[in-house]
């Protein structure tokens, strides 16, 4: 066997609890805090005044800053040790957390926001490397299900958690900061027991992984798109044609509720039947639930297709997640997860900008046909890759 072979087809002979445990606790306290950053930070900057393209523009650093230093992170885990790094980025993350509130000005917060996202790109790829490759297979997809709810549950805490002690003060920064000193304190009980063989496979560039699983990374994309286009616009979106301030803010809410509650079957199914079959259904369904939102956007309807839209649009996550730990391990596994967390980045910039430019064109169409198209593109690439297995 080649040694892209040796290191794919290791299958985990138990689970491993406590650093399931470990990493989707620790995934929570990071999704808390990060959840809290986005609206404490846009609402401070629009309270003084700052246009609403500017910060725009500042809350894309952190994509950046996650897209930037991704490629680094599997170099950096192969010399220095992933638990080390990972605890290291959490010291950093809780340190810049407070550098916000010290640091107040504009320019300062650029800055900052940039190496967040780099620090916390570290956590996500290291806790979700941990947290797929800490399962036996059998069970990993509705393993993966229970961390994305875990994950979406603790970004939507974070906003809440904003709503009740407010903006003002070194209140906020100070409950951020120490949900990401419990978050390092979670870390340290990760337990390391991999011992590199003689063959295996080293720490490669992202785009170099891209040609192993260009299904996942496309999937990856994808839901990135869709994650960064209905956060900040869904919201917008209905406004624009006629909803009230509430339902719009509802539409974002029926969104995420699918995502967390409707992630479980999921997973399960991709435990029973190939992850590229449950791939190409909810990539299928996605695109069939979304394409009628404006002929259904004063209806009832509304709110079951956008649940389920939720549930299968985020679904191609999770099942990418299940699909490369069941194909990859060890440093392999840790490159996948730094190439998820790359393109998440690029998506997530895609995302930012189409979602703006798809409104102008079409107030009514334009944001669901541009979210339908990138998932057709999704089924079409799925239907059309002969010979792939979980690719």
């Amino acid at each position: 066997m080649d040694t892209i072979t040796t290191t794919t087809t290791i299958s985990r002979q138990h689970t491993d609890f406590r650093n399931l445990v470990a990493a989707c606790s620790a995934i929570g306290v990071f999704g808390l805090a990060f959840g809290m950053s986005a609206p404490l930070l846009s609402l401070l900057m629009e309270r003084q005044g700052v246009s609403a393209e500017l910060i725009g523009l500042n809350s894309a650093m952190m994509p950046l800053g996650i897209l930037l230093f991704a490629p680094a992170i599997p170099f950096l885990s192969e010399k220095y040790g992933p638990r080390r790094l990972a605890i290291a980025a959490s010291l950093v993350t809780c340190l810049l957390f407070l550098c916000y509130k010290v640091f107040d000005s504009m320019s300062a917060w650029f800055v900052i926001r940039t190496l967040n996202g780099m620090s916390i790109a570290v956590l996500f790829v290291l806790s979700e490397a941990w947290v797929i490759g800490s399962v036996v297979s059998e069970h990993r997809g509705k393993v993966v299900a229970i961390y994305a709810s875990v994950l979406s549950i603790s970004f939507a805490a974070g906003p809440a958690l904003i709503g009740f002690i407010g903006i003002d003060g070194w209140q906020p920064f100070i409950v951020g900061a120490l949900s990401l000193f419990l978050g390092t304190l979670v870390i340290s009980l990760i337990r390391e027991d991999h011992t590199p063989s003689k063959g295996e496979s080293k720490a490669v560039g992202w785009l170099s992984f891209v040609p192993k699983a260009p299904m996942l990374i496309l999937a990856v994309a994808c839901f990135a798109i869709l994650d960064s286009a209905t956060l900040p616009m869904l919201p917008v979106y209905g406004v624009s044609n006629g909803l009230s301030q509430s339902d719009a803010a509802y539409s974002l809410t029926a969104l995420i509720i699918g995502n967390v509650i409707l992630q479980f079957p999921i997973g399960w199914l991709a435990d029973i039947y190939p992850p590229r079959i449950v791939l190409a259904g909810c990539a299928a369904l996605t695109t069939v639930l979304i394409f009628p939102i404006p002929w259904v956007l004063h209806t009832d309807w509304l709110w079951p297709l956008l649940i389920l839209a939720g549930s299968t649009g985020y679904g191609v996550y999770t099942v990418s997640l299940k699909s490369l730990g069941d194909r990859f391990s060890g440093q392999e596994l840790i490159n996948g997860t730094a190439a998820f967390s790359a393109m998440w980045g690029v998506g997530a910039l895609v995302g930012s900008v189409a979602a703006g430019w798809s409104i102008k064109i079409s107030a009514l169409y334009g944001l669901p046909m541009m979210l339908t198209g990138v998932y057709l593109i999704l089924l079409i690439g799925l239907c059309l890759r002969r010979g792939f297995t979980t690719r």
